[in-house]
């Protein structure tokens, strides 16, 4: 498994309490903080896409 794979994961679970503070709590400020998330999300995302793209191609 890649490091990228990872690295997506751990994001992924950093972003918990956020998402309980928006949603359970109703705390905007969590919105504001996951919203930017999804962009570095979708970043992350975008090098995996990159990386798998490369070792296919090397083959």
């Amino acid at each position: 498994m890649s490091r990228q794979f990872e690295r997506l994961q751990n994001f992924v679970n950093s972003l918990q309490d956020d998402f309980e503070k928006f949603y359970v709590k109703e705390n905007k400020a969590a919105g504001t903080r996951i919203r930017k998330s999804m962009q570095e999300l979708k970043s992350i995302a975008q090098e995996i896409r990159v990386e798998i793209q490369e070792k296919k191609n090397a083959s």
